[in-house]
């Protein structure tokens, strides 16, 4: 049976269209997939994120197993830093990607894909040695993301500055925001400026409102999962199930930066070795036939078989289609062109350059 999160009465009030979502029932949209995309780019939107899940993990070896068993390197991280990592099996697939923040020594709070809280909790509690614990606290925590251009202007209204995380990847953890205590994180998932907002569950509806009551002169909208993944897609961030699981390495999908197999050791780290330069990595495709591409369609270049799509979706910002896609390495040059079948026809597409759209920086 689907959950719920502390938000799911005001998507219901909101006129929220529920689906069911990784175990949740949450809003896949609310006014449009289209018209939440173009807010966020153009203006600020705001998610319900609290489908994700959070694991806290302490002891003084903590940062120990962090680095047997996640590529990147966690050895030296300030309090209130966030570090991106993949998490790989014994083979140099990846189990998941998530983020870990470092709270303070010897305790760190990490953020995992919704749909593999329960599959990353057993791997890491069967991996986990010496002086430490890991626990899963999901279902007291509550997250919520604001992000687009406005975002840092409308967070201006409720905290004072010195309570904003400055740069990104960094949080200030034990915020008040109008009485609410709160994690203020500067991260997000849609390619925009941004926060989330890690807080307790209970707060969570008064903290939506007093969110949607701020950015109500910049144009705030509430915004679905629809938006969540057309946004991603369109600033080519990948997804776990999609353009990473337990088969695609992470050098395979982009993720290189993030392995540093300069580290003394870590899970996966043999395999990467020996499997060598990878044979397929991860592209852009701009569709310049008619036709709108989706995951898992196959991918010809001169008439044979060479890799498959990960996403695909029409681009509300930019005004096309576009797909990532796994493809053999020969073709992987941006200006190759290469052809999707698309229900047993063939659609034209150019292998661009990732990621498909960047924001103007301020």
């Amino acid at each position: 049976m689907d959950k719920k999160t502390p938000l799911y009465d005001t998507h219901v009030k909101a006129k929220g269209k529920i689906v069911s979502f990784a175990g949740y029932l949450l809003p896949v949209q609310y006014e449009g997939v289209m018209a939440e995309h173009m807010a966020v780019r153009e203006r600020c939107g705001l998610f319900d994120v609290s489908h994700m899940g959070e694991f806290v993990l302490t002891g003084k070896d903590a940062g120990k197993n962090l680095n047997a068993l996640l590529t990147n390197d966690y050895s030296h991280m300030e309090d209130g830093q966030a570090r991106y990592s993949p998490m790989c099996n014994e083979q140099g697939g990846v189990v998941d990607d998530l983020i870990v923040y470092k709270v303070r020594e010897d305790h760190y709070f990490i953020v995992v894909n919704a749909a593999n809280k329960e599959k990353d909790l057993a791997w890491m509690q069967a991996h986990i040695f010496g002086d430490a614990v890991c626990q899963d606290v999901s279902d007291r925590v509550a997250l919520i993301a604001l992000q687009g251009p406005k975002a840092d202007q409308i967070l201006k209204k409720l905290v004072p500055d010195e309570a904003i995380p400055k740069k990104y990847y960094t949080c200030k953890f034990d915020q008040n925001l109008q009485g609410i205590r709160c994690g203020i994180s500067k991260t997000g998932y849609t390619g925009e400026e941004g926060y989330e907002f890690y807080l307790e569950g209970k707060d969570a509806p008064a903290f939506w409102d007093l969110l949607m009551k701020a950015g109500k002169e910049e144009g705030l909208a509430a915004c679905g999962l629809g938006a969540r993944d057309t946004l991603r897609l369109e600033a080519a961030m990948p997804l776990y199930g999609h353009e990473m699981d337990d088969e695609i390495t992470p050098l395979e999908t982009g993720l290189g930066s993030f392995v540093k197999m300069e580290k003394q050791d870590f899970t996966g780290k043999s395999a990467l070795l020996k499997s060598g330069e990878p044979k397929r990595l991860r592209v852009g495709l701009k569709v310049v036939g008619r036709g709108i591409v989706r995951e898992q369609m196959d991918v010809y270049g001169n008439g044979k078989l060479v890799g498959k799509t990960t996403s695909g979706t029409h681009c509300p910002y930019l005004g096309y289609a576009v797909a990532m896609a796994l493809l053999s390495k020969d073709y992987t040059q941006p200006g190759t062109r290469v052809e999707v079948e698309v229900r047993g026809r063939k659609v034209e597409a150019e292998v661009v350059s990732l990621p498909f759209y960047k924001r103007k920086k301020q």
